[in-house]
């Protein structure tokens, strides 16, 4: 039976391939949290790779506070680069297949057209900076990994933007939402059936992937069809960037093209409309 390391196993990703993980029974699951598998200690990970000896590595653990990271650089480039680096080059040298997981952050937003897996990446924050090092190091110490670029990242688990709106729109009258960053969510429940969809299938293909729901909105478009979705009673108005100063800059455009998954994989990606409406059920 082979076994599967999922890290990150407390985010949304991780409790999301968690819930499918039952209709998989024919792999063994290893749910990491950060006790299992700690990216901030590198030796410490070597060690507990070794341990844990996975067949197939999910890598959905990160440093994840985007505005945090300005002032926390060094812990954020540990786990976003330095333990992707570890566990690549432990893959490689164990005929280990990895799937690691990544961001539209990687990104300046200076585009105006889908960004695809080829498109030149600037990133304009410390977080997006550390994810960048984490894809070539990945790539770099192995190969035959697979990256996958999401972006917006949503779930009944953990902090996410959709829970904050849904209890914002409960408390308050109104609530003002950036209208001026274009993207597309990502339902992490669909990513996770993605990603095992790609270790279930026969066709390993290395490299970097986007995944995302289908859309092209902003944020604050996207806080008005949770409005829909809720039926709240709240005024949502739009605002640009410049009011709602962040210690990140964010990307205006980081809308990805799908293509490349789902022609390689043959995978179908549902609307963003269609997946967020499984939060409301």
């Amino acid at each position: 039976m082979k076994k599967i390391l999922v890290t990150g196993a407390n985010g949304q990703l991780g409790s999301e391939l968690n819930v499918i993980s039952i209709k998989y029974p024919q792999y063994e699951w290893v749910f990491a949290d950060r006790t299992k598998i700690t990216l901030d200690n590198l030796e410490l990970l070597k060690l507990q790779l070794n341990e844990i000896k996975p067949d197939i590595i999910l890598n959905g653990g990160a440093y994840t506070a985007v505005d945090k990271a300005e002032t926390e650089k060094d812990l954020a480039f540990t786990i976003n680069h330095l333990s992707v680096e570890v566990i690549a080059k432990y893959a490689s040298e164990n005929n280990v297949k990895l799937i690691h997981v990544s961001t539209d952050y990687v990104f300046d937003g200076s585009s105006s057209v889908a960004l695809n897996e080829g498109a030149e990446t600037n990133p304009i924050n410390v977080y997006g900076e550390s994810k960048r090092a984490g894809e070539i190091a990945c790539l770099k110490e192995n190969p035959d990994a697979i990256i996958i670029r999401t972006s917006w990242v949503y779930s009944k688990f953990g902090n996410n933007f959709v829970k904050t709106m849904q209890r914002l729109m409960q408390e308050r009258d109104s609530i003002n939402v950036v209208n001026d960053q274009i993207g597309s969510p990502t339902y992490a429940a669909d990513l996770a059936q993605a990603i095992v969809y790609i270790v279930e299938s026969s066709n390993w293909i290395p490299g970097i992937y986007n995944y995302s729901n289908e859309g092209e909105i902003s944020w604050y478009e996207f806080a008005l069809t949770i409005k829909d979705f809720g039926n709240y009673d709240c005024k949502v108005g739009g605002i640009p960037s410049s009011s709602y100063p962040t210690p990140a800059k964010r990307p205006e455009f980081s809308l990805l093209d799908k293509k490349k998954i789902k022609e390689t994989y043959n995978l179908e990606v549902p609307d963003y409309k269609e997946s967020l409406k499984k939060m409301f059920i």
